[in-house]
C-alpha cells in the first residue's frame, strides 16, 4: 500500500522532528546544562519533550488516516495543527531559553492551543472515519 502525499508528508516530517527532539535533547543536557539559568534549561526541556510528542503525534495522524476509508481531512487538520504546535509552541520555548526575550511566552500559548485542537481533531476522525471493508 503506498502512502499518500499528504500523509507521508506528516510521517517525514514527525520522523525529522523526533530526530531533531532527540539532537537538541542532547544538546540541551551536554551543551547548555552550565551555560543556562535553570529554570531557562527546564524550559528548554519543555520543548523538547512537547515537540517529541507531538513528532509522534504526526506519525500517528498519517497511519490511521491510511486505516480509515473517510475522515481524512480531520487526520490531516490535525497534522497540521500539529505541525503549528511544535512551531509556536516548542519554537517559541527554544528561543525564549536561549534569549530570555520574555515576550515569547506570549506566543507559546497559541501552540499549546494548537496542540489541544490537534488531539480533539485527531479523536474526532477516529470517531467519524470508517474502516474500509
Amino acid at each position: 500500500m503506498e502512502i499518500p502525499d499528504r500523509s507521508r508528508l506528516f510521517a517525514i516530517t514527525g520522523c525529522v522532528g523526533g530526530g531533531l527532539a532527540v539532537a537538541l535533547g542532547a544538546f540541551g543536557a551536554h551543551g547548555l546544562k552550565n551555560a543556562l539559568a535553570p529554570e531557562m534549561l527546564g524550559i528548554f526541556e519543555t520543548a523538547v519533550r512537547y515537540q517529541m510528542y507531538h513528532a509522534l503525534a504526526l506519525i500517528a495522524s498519517a497511519l490511521l488516516s491510511e486505516r480509515f476509508s473517510t475522515g481524512r481531512t480531520w487526520f490531516n487538520l490535525a497534522g497540521w495543527f500539529f505541525v503549528l504546535g511544535i512551531v509556536f509552541f516548542s519554537g517559541s520555548l527554544y528561543i525564549l531559553s536561549l534569549t530570555s526575550l520574555m515576550w515569547l511566552g506570549a506566543v507559546t500559548p497559541i501552540g499549546g492551543l494548537a496542540f489541544i485542537t490537534g488531539w480533539g481533531m485527531l479523536g474526532w476522525a477516529i470517531v467519524v472515519g470508517r474502516k474500509p471493508r
